[in-house]
């Protein structure tokens, strides 16, 4: 099944020197683009993390320091990776949890302008995890029967997570799904907003998911002794819960998040970007 697209579809994989949002480091990023006539363009960049790669991370995606010795830091290609983007939706394997808001974070550390409103964020995992539970190599042999060859390599896995989401068009277009409440839908279906929706497991307002919204659209933690509070509340109450959690290793975009809504509460209306200035 053809993607039904209103604007390009963004797929994309990271490779990295860990699994710690806040403090490793992006190494690879390749990007298939998908035009809403179904063309299809391929970009992959290859960085020096500007730190030490760990073994059993070079060990996973097979890249070491000496790969690396000599390529351009993230900073130099971080317009490019941004215009190329410019526009569209975004998709990937646990995109949501992992490669966006790694990528964010490699944004803000450069200063690069990458605004996240307006776009659709889908996750190919998500959807193959609620419905069945596998690898994403489990998950192209159910999908495609095919092997993915190269596992771990950032273009093979990139290319393999748009032909699942086109298989599982194909498979759940007239399957329900029960959620929590009891209530049935058929939302994998072929509109990027429904994908977007059922890609997430929480309404989150940051993207590592430690602050989520909740019935009433307000902003509450999802983690620690206040979770389940209003974070406006908890400033009311506690303000050093700001100071702490900005000093503390929480990712920037979290962090920009926070300071928004301690802003809003003064009065002043802050749009959430990347750009230098809140």
């Amino acid at each position: 099944m053809q993607l039904n697209l209103k604007k390009p579809l963004a797929f994309f994989d990271i490779e990295t020197t860990g699994l710690n949002i806040t403090t490793d480091r992006l190494i690879e990023i390749s990007i298939l683009k998908v035009q809403p006539n179904n063309t299809e363009e391929q970009k992959t960049w290859r960085v020096n993390p500007g730190v030490p790669i760990p073994e059993q991370s070079s060990k996973i995606h097979g890249i070491f320091d000496k790969d690396v010795e000599g390529l351009p830091f993230f900073r130099d290609i971080a317009h490019e990776v941004s215009r190329f983007l410019q526009s569209c939706d975004l998709a990937g394997y646990n995109a949501i949890k992992f490669d966006i808001p790694v990528l964010m974070e490699e944004f803000l550390r450069t200063d690069t302008p990458f605004d996240l409103t307006n776009r659709q964020l889908i996750d190919v995992q998500t959807i193959f995890m609620k419905m069945e539970p596998r690898t994403l190599k489990g998950a192209y042999r159910f999908f495609c029967q095919k092997e993915l060859e190269d596992a771990h390599s950032a273009q093979a896995d990139t290319y393999a997570t748009y032909e699942i989401l086109k298989a599982q068009l194909d498979r759940y277009q007239d399957a329900q799904y029960e959620d929590v409440t009891g209530n049935k839908s058929k939302p994998v279906v072929n509109d990027m907003l429904a994908l977007h929706n059922f890609s997430s497991h929480h309404h989150n307002a940051d993207l590592a998911g430690q602050i989520i919204f909740n019935a009433a659209g307000q902003e509450v933690f999802n983690f620690g002794k206040h979770k389940g509070r209003t974070v406006t509340e908890v400033f009311q109450n506690e303000p050093s819960y700001y100071d702490w959690m900005m000093k503390g290793e929480f990712p920037l975009f979290t962090k920009k998040l926070i300071t928004s809504i301690k802003l809003r509460m003064f009065g002043k209306n802050v749009q959430l970007t990347n750009k230098k200035n809140l």
